[in-house]
Formats: C-alpha cells, sequence, structure tokens
C-alpha cells in the first residue's frame, strides 16, 4: 500500500510508520487493549482529515479516530496484529478558535485539551461546565465522542448537554457543520447530538461549540467518612437535596484509599474505612450552613478540592500500578447501589484485588479488577450481568469500544441495537470508521483492508 498519498497530505513528520513512533497510539491507557495499524497519521485541520478520509474510503482502509488516548475500552486503538486500519490522531488540530464572551460558548478543535480550555477561561468569568481527572490530555474532541461525563454532571451534565455544535468529516469525505450556537434552531436533525457518544463510528469530529457556565470562583471541598456504601449512599442523598450549590459527589472505597497511599503516598483525608465520601460546593462566598449540617453526625475534615480529591482524581493512575485492572465503567440506580456492590465483592474471587469508587451523585461507579488475565472475559460478564440485574447501564461515560461490544445486548434491546445499525449503516457503509466499536465485526463480513 502506498502511503506517500498520506504523506503529501500531511507532510511526512506526520505519517508515523516505525514501530517505535506508533506504539503510544496502539496500545490504550489500561494496557489491556492494543494491536497494529499501517500507520499513525496527524492532520492539521479539518481539509486534511477530508482528503485522508477520501484515501482511506478509495483504499478500504480502516479509520480510528484517536484524541488523547486516554479512553478505557479499547475504542481508539487497533486491535489484533493484522494491520488492518489507520490511526487517525486528532492532536494537532489544537486551535481555540474564540471564546464568545457575549453568548458564553467556546469554538475549539478537536485536539485542544480540556486543561488547555481551563486555562483560557481563567479571569473572563465563564467556565466549561465538565470535569475530568484526565484534564491535561483528555481532548475535547473525544470528549464528545465518547459523551464523557467527570465529576459535575449532576449539576453541568453530560457533554451532549454542554455541546452547541460542531463540524465533523463523514465516511464519504464529506464535511459537515453546525456551529451556529443558537439555543434555539429546531432546524431538523440534531446530528452533532447523535455524534455525541458515537465513538468514533459515525464520523470524525474536527471542532466543537462548547456551552460554558458562569465561573464559580469560591470551591469547598469536604471528605466524610461513611460507615457503609448504603451510609454513604444515604448521606450523598441528604446533601442533594439540602445543600444549594453541591457540584461534586464523590465516593472512594477503603481499598481505592489504601492503594492510593501506598502507591502514590496521597495521605488518606479520614481513616481509610467504609467509604469516603467527597463533597464540592461551588458557588460565590462562602458555602451554606446546610452543608456543615448535613456531615456534622459523620467523621469529615474541610480543605480545598485539589487537595481532597487527589484520593478520588489519582484512582486509575493508582490502581494501574498494582497490574493490568479490568474496569468496569457503569450506572447503576442510586438505590441499588449498596446491594450491587455486595453482589459484586460476593462474586470476585479472593485472591483478586477489588477498587470501587465513582461518582455517587448521578449513580456511575467504576468497578476495577486486579490480578485477572487481561483476556479473561468471565469476570466482564460476571460484573456486567450485575449491572443488567440491577436495571443499570454497562456503561456510563466511557462508552463500549471494543471491551463492552459482546455484551451491548444486556442493557439495550434488539430493536435498540437494530436501529442503531440501520445509522451506522447509512453513514458508513463500509464500515470504515472504527471498525469492530460498539458493534463487533459480524463473522461473514471482514473488517476493511
Amino acid at each position: 500500500m502506498n502511503l506517500d498519498d498520506l504523506r503529501t497530505v500531511v507532510g511526512p513528520a506526520n505519517v508515523l510508520v516505525d514501530d517505535d513512533l506508533r506504539a503510544g497510539f496502539e496500545v490504550d491507557w489500561t494496557r489491556r487493549f492494543s494491536g497494529r495499524s499501517f500507520a499513525v497519521v496527524r492532520p492539521a485541520d479539518v481539509e486534511e482529515v477530508a482528503r485522508l478520509m477520501e484515501w482511506c474510503a478509495r483504499e478500504r482502509v480502516g479509520v480510528i479516530p484517536q484524541g488523547g488516548n486516554t479512553g478505557l475500552v479499547g475504542g481508539s486503538v487497533p486491535v489484533g496484529q493484522q494491520a488492518t486500519c489507520i490511526v487517525l490522531s486528532l492532536q494537532r488540530l489544537n486551535q481555540i478558535f474564540g471564546i464568545d464572551l457575549l453568548a458564553g460558548n467556546a469554538d475549539v478543535g478537536a485536539g485542544v485539551t480540556l486543561g488547555d480550555l481551563e486555562t483560557r477561561l481563567l479571569g473572563t468569568g465563564w467556565e466549561f461546565g465538565v470535569d475530568l481527572s484526565a484534564r491535561s490530555s483528555a481532548t475535547l474532541g473525544g470528549m464528545v465522542a465518547t459523551n464523557a461525563g467527570g465529576t459535575r454532571v449532576m449539576r453541568d451534565g453530560t457533554m451532549r448537554t454542554n455541546l452547541l455544535g460542531a463540524q465533523a468529516v463523514l465516511a464519504d469525505a464529506s464535511v459537515v457543520s453546525h456551529m451556529s450556537g443558537l439555543v434555539k434552531d429546531n432546524t431538523g436533525y440534531d446530528w452533532p447530538g447523535l455524534l455525541c457518544g458515537s465513538e468514533g463510528t459515525l464520523g470524525v469530529i474536527t471542532r466543537c461549540l462548547l456551552r460554558l457556565v458562569p465561573a464559580r470562583p469560591d470551591r469547598v471541598a469536604v471528605a466524610v467518612q461513611c460507615a457503609t456504601w448504603a451510609d454513604a449512599v444515604l448521606l450523598a442523598g441528604t446533601v442533594r437535596r439540602r445543600v444549594p450549590g453541591i457540584e461534586v459527589i464523590e465516593a472512594v472505597d477503603a481499598a481505592g484509599v489504601r492503594c492510593a497511599a501506598s502507591e502514590l503516598g496521597i495521605e488518606a483525608p479520614v481513616p481509610a474505612s467504609g467509604v469516603t465520601l467527597l463533597l464540592v460546593w461551588a458557588g460565590v462566598g462562602e458555602p451554606p450552613p446546610e452543608l456543615v449540617d448535613a456531615v456534622a453526625d459523620h467523621p469529615h475534615v474541610v480543605g480545598p478540592p485539589r487537595a481532597l480529591l487527589a484520593v478520588r482524581d489519582r484512582q486509575s493512575e493508582a490502581i494501574a500500578r498494582r497490574g493490568i485492572p479490568h474496569k468496569f465503567d457503569v450506572s447503576v440506580p442510586l438505590a441499588k447501589i449498596a446491594d450491587f456492590v455486595h453482589e459484586v465483592e460476593s462474586s470476585i474471587d479472593s485472591r483478586l484485588e477489588l477498587f470501587v469508587f465513582g461518582h455517587l451523585g448521578d449513580g456511575n461507579l467504576h468497578v476495577n479488577v486486579v490480578g485477572a488475565q487481561p483476556d479473561d472475559d468471565a469476570i466482564d460478564a460476571r460484573i456486567l450481568s450485575a449491572v443488567a440485574r440491577a436495571n443499570g447501564s454497562i456503561s456510563a461515560e466511557h462508552g463500549i469500544g471494543r471491551a463492552k461490544a459482546p455484551w451491548l445486548h444486556l442493557t439495550r434491546s434488539s430493536a435498540d441495537i437494530a436501529l442503531m445499525r440501520r445509522i451506522k449503516a447509512a453513514l458508513d457503509p463500509d464500515n470504515l470508521l472504527n471498525p469492530g466499536v460498539l458493534f463487533p465485526i459480524d463473522p461473514g463480513r471482514s473488517a476493511p483492508t
């Protein structure tokens, strides 16, 4: 296959073919998923992306769109050692085109990181409502593609809530753009909303128009010791109802707190037993007295958010040092969280390590199992089946990727999946975009070659 055409489009330095240069783009953050590509290609703008898609369509080469490669479900890396695709890295599309201070929106390239946007917004009176611990490397295009959530969902919503418009390149190399930013615009299908959460299977997002929220300059965090998950869920519900301005409600089990201490030297904010509940109030001035009243009966400490939340923000980093984890990003109805965690604890072999943490304000738990073989799908089936029995979702914010594609039927009906397949076939009939993500490749149909 002649890659000189790709070099003509993006320049020789941006077509990576050597094994060492491709390596960092071909393994996901968990190290559980990896594969080989023909090349890693790094376009600089939407025109180059369109020309690359035209080449891939002509040559029948699969395309794996990739942002910061912070995904956890194998959705942005090749899988398998037979190279049948290119990795399309969008990190060079990193221009912030503008901040509209009057309307409160940000026009950004898909490769802009969350951290870069947060820095740009300092002093403007605006903030972005979605926050992640991977803010320094997660790209906004990737966050849109996976409909990322993060810690502030209960107050500001997911990426879909905060997406006002988008520009994208489709599988046939056509460029679509709807970037007006109008709050009221009922002129047909909301295709940006459709691409949000599609994991790169329907189009390559190249630019985003994002809603901003008024800045909340004052934030106070409280770490609270709870005896059990049931206790933590009850207190979280009380805080949501009674404390105005609560922005974050996170939880970490005792194993996770001890892991952060031993692997990263992060001091436990409260004694590492039971569940540590982490609350953040955000606004202007002092937090309301209801916050103190709500936690008065529990051991707790008050401090700056970044310091107290470090034990939660760096959980994935600490756990990864223990081994290659099986990671499960799931949603469970709040009333069923305690029973779900108990079922998971009971089902895991005692020789394995289990860590549970997550967003207790919206029912999103991150279940991590360390010590099993990376290809041991029995653990995946066991935990995801427990999610289905609890009437939850097998993916809360990281997507389905390749890791969960075999289990999509657990929480989506056959009619749902058939509809999604029809949409995929309409926009990408040759299965060029992220083949194998969301839907396993049909045995009778090969991946693009």
